[in-house]
């Protein structure tokens, strides 16, 4: 549904749809972790762990602004691609970072899709930039948040923690010299930026928790029903 929703921001850039994406995301996972009890898990986190945080930080961002930046721009069509490539690239990094095994129906299926992404990659009529940087940057976070030793709640707050300095201070910066759009199209354009942090956050605690969980190879081939 996210293809649906995000061009209701509009006329928001996708840098601005981004960091209110963080910001938001951020104060509703703050609650959840006060409400649950959970902000004491934060002071047990080893230098490690904070180093894959901001990893993955680093990636979903990357990955939510090529995505706003396709479906606003009139690219879903290579949105669309990417996200058929995304199980591919996380079938591939659990077979060769966690010598995961593919059955023979599941080394069927990923022929297939290969043979189906390399038929519409052709299609395109050149390099699909947008899906290969789509496919990538989710399938390397679904990676990294196999190996986060921390409770979902706690890593999709702590990962929009680390991103809010530089999403705060980008609103700021627009907001101050007039370029913002978060107050200027009434209040329905209000409610639903502010929307866009628990639509962010519920599928990202779902995909943490299920990451823990599922072999990469499986969870590559579930992406498909997207």
């Amino acid at each position: 549904l996210f293809t649906a929703f995000f061009p209701l921001l509009k006329p928001a850039g996708a840098l601005e749809v981004l960091a209110h994406r963080i910001v938001w995301t951020l104060l509703l996972m703050a609650a959840v972790l006060v409400v649950m009890r959970r902000l004491s898990d934060i002071r047990t986190i080893s230098r490690r762990t904070w180093l894959l945080l901001i990893c993955a930080s680093a990636l979903v961002s990357g990955n939510w602004v090529i995505y706003v930046y396709a479906v606003n721009n009139g690219h879903v069509v290579d949105a669309a691609l990417g996200y058929f490539i995304n199980p591919l690239v996380s079938v591939l990094l659990g077979v060769v970072l966690f010598r995961e095994r593919l059955t023979r129906a599941q080394a069927a299926a990923v022929l297939i899709a290969l043979a189906a992404v390399i038929l519409l990659g052709v299609e395109v009529g050149g390099p699909p930039w947008v899906a290969l940087g789509l496919a990538f940057t989710f399938g390397l976070y679904g990676a990294v948040k196999k190996v986060v030793p921390v409770d979902p709640r706690v890593s999709v707050g702590l990962e929009a923690g680390i991103a809010a300095p530089f999403a705060i201070a980008y609103i700021a910066a627009i907001q101050l010299t007039g370029h913002g759009q978060f107050a200027n199209h009434g209040a329905g354009h209000v409610v639903l930026t502010m929307l866009s942090g628990p639509l962010t956050a519920i599928p990202l605690l779902f995909f943490a928790a299920a990451a823990q969980r599922l072999p990469l190879v499986t969870l590559g081939l579930l992406m498909y029903l997207t």
